[in-house]
């Protein structure tokens, strides 16, 4: 989407300065040029869109699906977040097998949903998405549940109205290529999933530590950090999600909020996807943030996605 600035006209003639002239305006921002091969940002309010870039060419998201993984869940009808999930073997070896980003769950430590959706969307847990699916699907094996869970992501992109987004997986992982979308139709998603307070909280962490009841009936420590580098690094930023794959390329789901205002973006398959999110943010706020933006680092040991 680009902004143009407004030319006044009398009588089909441009008007001319003279002393008593009001001031122009000031010109409009310069349109952002960002690495991603894909970008959308609009106002998290109304939903105006306020940038976009290859808008109608489907691309694959890797673990950005884990936003409609988290929205699915907590628009679950009676949803309970305090829900005791036990972590089967099944999981972690999923994530073994795989070679997916984890939140290194232990087998048979019982963890909330709460829980669940922080080691989700910070580490980019791959097993605490099969945990969720297999809790929130519905069927008599995991299989089933699974695959019942990803009939009701693509259900709420049905509900969204997005025709050009398809999920194949609970966590971005797309065993048939179809795993993709646009990025206007994941910024819709985001948007949604961004009206929720309770996902708001998840996903403005940059770290989250918490505990969680053995096997044993022990006590173990979980610490996550957010692999989203733009928290902490830009100013007013609030989340969103990271993904990362060898079909998608890096990608990031990013939210600001400065004042009233809100923004929310995409960029897919974009090898500098921090400073694009921070470009197109300062394109929205009229800022220049991104011009001297450090990046937050990540503890040694911690999820890369």
């Amino acid at each position: 989407m680009r902004r143009a600035a407004t030319v006044a006209l009398a009588g089909g003639l441009l008007l001319t300065a003279s002393p008593l002239a009001a001031p122009a305006a000031a010109a409009a921002p310069p349109i952002p040029s960002i690495s991603a091969k894909g970008g959308f940002m609009v106002d998290q309010a109304d939903g105006k869109a306020i940038y976009g870039k290859a808008n109608t060419t489907r691309r694959q998201m890797a673990s950005t699906t884990k936003v409609t993984t988290a929205i699915v869940v907590l628009t679950t009808p009676g949803v309970d977040l305090n829900r005791k999930v036990t972590i089967k073997q099944e999981y972690r070896d999923y994530v073994v097998r795989t070679g997916a980003s984890t939140a290194d769950l232990k087998t048979g430590d019982k963890v909330t949903v709460r829980q669940l959706l922080s080691a989700l969307m910070l580490p980019s847990g791959c097993d605490a998405a099969y945990a969720l699916a297999d809790t929130f699907g519905t069927g008599t094996t995991s299989a089933a549940r699974t695959k019942s869970f990803i009939g009701k992501m693509n259900a709420k992109a049905k509900q969204l109205g997005l025709v050009n987004t398809k999920f194949d997986s609970f966590d971005g992982i797309s065993t048939t290529g179809n795993n993709y979308t646009t990025p206007p139709e994941l910024a819709k998603m985001a948007r949604h999933a961004f009206s929720s307070a309770a996902f708001r909280d998840v996903v403005k962490a940059t770290s989250y530590k918490t505990t969680a009841t053995t096997s044993s009936g022990g006590t173990r420590t979980y610490t996550w950090y957010n692999t989203n580098k733009l928290l902490g690094s830009y100013s007013g930023a609030v989340g969103i999600k990271t993904g990362t794959g060898t079909s998608a390329g890096p990608c990031l789901v990013f939210a600001a909020t400065r004042g009233t205002k809100t923004y929310v973006g995409v960029v897919l398959n974009a090898p500098d996807r921090f400073n694009d999110a921070a470009k197109l943010l300062d394109f929205g706020f009229g800022s220049t943030t991104a011009r001297t933006m450090e990046l937050r680092s990540l503890p040694a040991g911690a999820q890369r996605d």
